[in-house]
């Protein structure tokens, strides 16, 4: 529903942006990110690990501000779950990656918690995708079974480590071919739809 909060091509803008070195950032940032994603640290002691550890004629306040405007939504897939949410009277719950400045920015700029009701995000379980338990948790906390669930995700191995555990998976290559999958294989079928064209 959201573009990737902080991602390989979100930081090579931010490397060219702000003048730093690539292979030294990308390396320190595989060392410490997994800690960050599943809450062990803050997003300052991230950023002093990968950024600040040297002295920059930039504030931490102006990377932190280029991070956050990496996120931006996908209105139709917005919409679209929305709708079906409202239509069918379903149960919506998000299971992310990502660490906790980053995910409470995302729920609060883009409403997300109007239509979601459960955000299972790995800042939060101190679990990450693909590890089952963060998908058992999920279940859990939604009170379903496997069996009553359908989730959808960009990436193959999280779609595929979903199924072994009995969830229904949609691997989401654009919301045409995801809105098609759920009407035809699950009857997730709305009268009709304004949605706009995107991802």
């Amino acid at each position: 529903m959201l573009t990737d909060g902080w991602n390989r091509k979100a930081r090579t803008e931010a490397i060219k942006k702000f003048g730093l070195d690539a292979a030294e950032t990308e390396e320190r940032h595989h060392l410490t990110f997994d800690t960050y994603e599943v809450g062990k640290i803050t997003l300052d002691t991230y950023l002093d690990r990968i950024v600040f550890y040297d002295k920059r004629e930039f504030a931490a306040q102006q990377f932190k501000e280029f991070m956050f405007a990496q996120s931006q939504p996908y209105h139709e897939m917005i919409s679209l779950i929305t709708a079906l949410k409202k239509h069918y009277n379903l149960k919506v719950a998000v299971v992310s990656n990502e660490g906790r400045e980053l995910t409470e920015y995302r729920i609060k700029k883009f409403k997300l918690g109007e239509f979601v009701d459960f955000f299972i995000s790995s800042c939060f379980v101190h679990f990450r995708k693909p590890d089952t338990d963060i998908f058992n948790l999920a279940l859990d906390v939604s009170q379903v079974s496997p069996a009553e669930v359908v989730y959808i995700e960009d990436r193959p191995l999280f779609v595929q480590v979903a199924e072994t555990l009995g969830i229904n998976g949609i691997r989401h290559i654009d919301v045409d071919s995801t809105r098609k999958i759920l009407e035809t294989k699950y009857g997730l079928k709305l009268p009709k739809h304004t949605t706009k064209k995107g991802k």
